[in-house]
């Protein structure tokens, strides 16, 4: 709050009363505005020198001192002209202050610090020097006078809440005055984002709000909107409160993602620091939820009594794991198991139909995320049906026994009798046979067939008949003549039919038993005629069986004899052989000799 000024009373200024004000922050800095326009704390030891120009008789300007501008013109009260005038004529060192000359425009007047800056509550001294005594502080705040010296007088200004100017005026006999600008810095008391939603669509925009309550001067004072530690905007505080928007396109990697709003008040300019208050981060969750894809699997017809599962499968959601999934049948709600898979969800449930609950009903499958859901239905129809009834007039008969068969079922399913003749459908059907030994473990099938919501549903029902008749002893399931190598392994097979099973035996006249079903190995021992028995109690067969064993006498000496004639004899014939051939060589070869003998002596003998 600026002080304000009231009316003057006998040449002088009075300061209203002060206002209400808030507590301190933090001490005061003091920041004068030197000549040159830079700024720099000013402290008590730090007072410019001086030196008296007595040519001029008035004070050199000093390089460095402060020097004021009227801030606040007032009718009658006169200033110096031009804005600026030398101030210092020469310094009291008893009073470390400054001693002003009152020139030759009428009174001239300092205050010190022209400019100050200190903390909401904080507490500031004012120096007001003039070129004479009368002089004083026009300030609507309380005000202490903590010394004074010639032409000066120095007030102490407490509590001070609000940018105040507070004016030295001066009596000489003209009246001039000079003001201090006073500014109070705050922190902002409320530094808040506005709650998010609870789930953001991704693709949205989405609107970021902050409020700001308090904090000064609001012209050093901005907003920043962050994401985590990115930033997204920086605007200025306007207002009171301030309230800064941003909007922003949600995305997927926003899930989870912090954010929050800063306000920093940048008083370095003024000699003091950047000071940020930071909002608590509000954590944002984005979804996707697609408005297609959602599929409900499950039978259409399902029996009472009987459990079916059902399958509810979503694709494209995120996140999916937080996705919430309800089956349920008409009231019943089913207990459902759901599986994740990346963006899909299949969740899985039994499903029972229950008696007395027969109909169509509605089962449906709702995956709700982000406050909204998707639901699909589909038409299940619970019905009852009754397996069929066969029956056999008996389930145990003795060959040639007249059987009489009956399948029925429960309206409106009609029956199909295998084996009977082929009929117009209907609820019954029955048939007659002679049971025979072929009809022995016949398994007699009943089917009823039902319609249901347009499809077929079957139920079949199935009866074993029992047929007893006496043993049989066949040719083909024993051929009764068997011819073995000895030494071989063989199975004698030999079966006997009958119900109830007749025992089979084979045994030759000398008690000897032939093993029937087993492998055994072949000796010459076994061979004979056989006799097989099988009965059972109702009666008894028989059959006889020959086994043949083939062997061979021991004649390896004869065949080594044999061996060593043949092997004998073809070695003498070559040797006769050879030796003939060897002879007629000799005989020819003395013949030709005789002869070339003969031919010599015929030559010789000869005249010439």
């Amino acid at each position: 709050m600026v002080g304000s000024v009231g009316k003057p009373e006998s040449g002088r200024w009075t300061p209203r009363s002060p206002a209400p004000q808030t507590p301190l922050i933090r001490p005061p800095i003091w920041v004068p505005r030197l000549s040159s326009g830079v700024t720099s704390p000013l402290h008590a030891s730090s007072s410019p020198s001086v030196k008296w120009d007595r040519s001029q008789d008035q004070p050199w300007r000093i390089p460095g001192a402060a020097t004021f501008t009227r801030s606040h013109p007032r009718e009658n009260r006169p200033s110096a002209q031009g804005g600026e005038f030398p101030l210092v004529r020469g310094w009291d060192p008893s009073t470390q202050q400054s001693i002003l000359d009152p020139g030759f425009a009428g009174a001239q007047i300092s205050v010190t610090p022209p400019e100050a800056i200190i903390p909401r509550g904080g507490s500031v001294t004012v120096n007001c020097s003039a070129s004479c005594a009368e002089l004083g502080l026009e300030i609507e705040l309380s005000k202490k006078e903590v010394a004074q010296g010639v032409n000066w007088k120095t007030f102490e200004l407490s509590d001070v809440r609000e940018d105040i100017s507070p004016i030295c005026y001066a009596n000489c006999p003209n009246q001039t005055e000079s003001s201090v600008s006073i500014t109070v810095y705050g922190f902002p008391d409320l530094v808040e984002l506005e709650p998010l939603p609870s789930w953001q669509p991704v693709g949205q925009n989405l609107t970021l709000r902050c409020q700001v309550a308090g904090g000064a001067p609001r012209d050093n004072l901005t907003v920043v909107l962050l994401r985590g530690e990115e930033e997204l905007s920086r605007q200025p505080a306007v207002g009171e409160p301030a309230l800064v928007n941003h909007t922003v396109e949600a995305r997927r990697e926003d899930h989870g993602a912090n954010f929050s709003c800063r306000t920093e008040l940048d008083l370095r300019s003024r000699g003091l620091g950047l000071f940020q208050n930071s909002s608590a981060p509000r954590q944002l969750r984005t979804y996707v939820l697609p408005d297609t894809n959602l599929s409900l699997s499950a039978p259409r017809v399902v029996e009472a009594g009987t459990q079916v599962l059902v399958e509810c499968v979503l694709g494209g959601l995120f996140p999916a794991s937080e996705a919430q999934v309800h089956l349920a049948l008409e009231d019943h709600r089913l207990n459902a198991t759901i599986t994740y898979n990346g963006d899909s969800l299949v969740a899985r449930a039994p499903m029972q139909g229950l008696a007395g609950e027969e109909g169509t009903q509605q089962l449906v499958c709702v995956v709700a995320l982000g406050g909204r859901d998707l639901r699909t239905r589909e038409k299940v129809t619970i019905y009852s049906f009754p397996a069929p009834n066969l029956t056999l007039s008996q389930p145990e008969v003795s060959e040639g026994t007249l059987v009489s068969v009956e399948c029925e079922a429960h309206s409106p399913a009609v029956v199909t009798l295998h084996g009977a003749s082929a009929s117009r459908p209907s609820e019954r059907d029955q048939i007659h046979l002679n049971a025979s030994a072929e009809d022995n473990k016949r398994i007699f099938s009943c089917l009823a067939t039902l319609k249901v919501a347009g499809q077929m549903v079957h139920k079949n029902q199935t009866r074993e008949l029992r047929v007893l008749y006496g043993p049989r002893l066949d040719k083909r399931d024993c051929s009764g003549n068997w011819t073995w190598p000895e030494g071989s392994k063989q199975t004698a097979n030999c079966q006997a039919w009958g119900n109830p099973t007749p025992k089979l035996t084979c045994s030759r006249k000398d008690g000897a038993l032939l093993p029937i079903g087993t492998q055994m190995l072949v000796k010459r021992e076994i061979a004979g005629t056989y006799l097989c028995r099988a009965e059972s109690s109702h009666g008894k067969v028989t059959r006889e069986v020959v086994v043949n064993v083939i062997y061979h006498q021991n004649n390896v000496v004869i065949i080594i004899l044999v061996a060593a004639v043949i092997i004998l004899g073809t070695v003498g014939t070559a040797a006769y052989i050879y030796n003939r051939r060897r002879k007629i060589q000799i005989y020819e070869l003395q013949k030709k000799a005789q002869e070339a003998a003969a031919l010599k002596l015929n030559a010789l003998a000869s005249p010439p």
